[in-house]
């Protein structure tokens, strides 16, 4: 158990969505990791994020962006430990050595120069598409769905919460670029609650064809089910609580978003952000085009 603990503590604050984090799961299980602290990592990565936290407390506050994390921390726990108590006799089915460049070519660059060209390159390299398409989408949600639609057309409690997760599982919704927090944001002006919106924050970003079809290949099939279980029953659990705790969240969370009155500075952090995101995807445009010229 102390493994899964370890396994959702490092996925918490890491930056990777329910794609990205795959890769670096499948890693983990060749160099032998347990399969329950395996689908910890995978459950725990993609709900959340050091770069979501950040957008979250910023449009939603900090209630939201508490919450997240700690619902990541707890999903990946309990799945990670059911899948150890019911799959303990699956077959190992990595099979495979592992030939990953961490284990041959150990980064010779300095720490600093790395640090800053994740934060400024390779992170809004990857954050940047996904990011303005939750924007564009939420601007959208905004301007055409009326206020107050989805408490007229849209039962209240465990119902719109089924209906979230409904459309969150299916769904490819990245949670490390933070396109899911806008969406989210603009569901709950037009009349969605906290809690709903937090199952669509857990579950769209966690569930998508290509984690579960993965999580069947490597780890088992019983290992598939206890993940996308664990994933609905503490996300459904979560917005329940949160909804019982904070019932006026929504108002809170409604009036921070329609908060006037913005500084020149928070103008220039807007085009600084614009600015950081764009010079992010140039540089992996330009990448990808040496790469490929390479090849070629």
């Amino acid at each position: 158990m102390l493994s899964v603990l370890k396994a959702s503590l490092v996925g918490v604050p890491m930056p990777l969505c329910s794609c990205g984090v795959i890769p670096v799961a499948t890693s983990l299980r060749r160099h032998g990791a347990s399969r329950g602290a395996t689908l910890s990592f995978l459950i725990s990565t993609p709900e959340t994020g050091i770069d979501s936290f950040f957008v979250t407390l910023s449009l939603l506050g900090w209630v939201m962006a508490i919450f997240r994390p700690i619902v990541a921390l707890i999903s990946g726990m309990i799945g990670g430990g059911l899948a150890d108590l019911f799959d303990r006799a699956a077959p190992d089915r990595t099979g495979q050595e592992c030939h990953e460049g961490c284990c041959e070519n150990p980064h010779k660059e300095n720490r600093l120069i790395r640090s800053i060209k994740y934060g400024f390159v390779t992170l809004p390299r990857d954050i940047g598409k996904a990011l303005l398409v939750g924007i564009v989408v939420a601007a959208l949600i905004t301007a055409f769905v009326p206020k107050g639609f989805f408490q007229e057309y849209l039962p209240a409690g465990i119902v719109s919460m089924l209906v979230m997760m409904a459309i969150g599982i299916p769904m490819y919704v990245c949670a490390s670029a933070s396109a899911s927090v806008p969406v989210a944001a603009a569901l709950i002006v037009k009349g969605i609650s906290p809690g709903a919106a937090l199952v669509f924050l857990i579950v769209g970003p966690a569930t998508n064809a290509a984690t579960v079809a993965t999580v069947w290949k490597v780890l088992g099939w019983k290992t598939a089910i206890v993940y996308l279980l664990s994933i609905a029953a503490c996300a459904l659990a979560a917005g329940l609580l949160l909804d019982a705790i904070f019932p006026d969240l929504g108002g809170v969370a409604a009036a921070h978003l329609h908060q006037e009155g913005y500084s020149v500075v928070d103008h220039l952090l807007g085009v600084a952000l614009l600015v950081v995101l764009g010079f992010g995807l140039l540089a992996g445009r330009a990448s990808e085009d040496a790469g490929s010229g390479q090849d070629s």
